[in-house]
């Protein structure tokens, strides 16, 4: 649609582009995670090592070349729901299973804690715009 800005979303196309691009990433990233994690045999850590890689050369071809940014944003919006199901998977699911069986409470604060981590250390700034 041109714009990953929710304003824009001002139509039922846009709308509907929307919630379809959600319900896909959200769901298939999901299902995707687990069945990576269940089925390729590397278990939890060694898929969030893929999907974590995956993300990780997003970031390096956005700083390395001139593709659009809307199609990275959307490439690293579909890879972090898998990689999130993972990392879920991982804290709360029994040692047996390859996870760290974490209770949910106890999952959901280190997640927490982790991402108040990651915006003190990871700063934002406004845009600078040309005059």
């Amino acid at each position: 649609m041109g714009s990953v800005s929710v304003a824009t979303i001002a139509s039922s196309k846009a709308e509907m582009f929307y919630w379809v691009t959600i319900m896909f990433s959200q769901t298939l990233g999901t299902a995707l995670g687990d069945w990576t994690a269940d089925s390729a045999g590397l278990g939890y850590t060694g898929v969030t090592l893929i999907f974590g890689g995956l993300l990780l050369l997003i970031v390096i071809a956005y700083y390395a070349t001139n593709v659009s940014r809307t199609a990275f944003f959307w490439c690293a919006f579909i890879l972090t729901r898998p990689l999130g199901a993972v990392v879920g998977d991982f804290l709360d699911k029994p040692i047996a299973n390859g996870g760290l069986a974490m209770s949910r409470y106890g999952a959901s604060a280190a997640l927490v804690g982790f991402i108040v981590v990651c915006m003190l250390v990871f700063r934002q700034h406004a845009a600078r715009t040309a005059h």
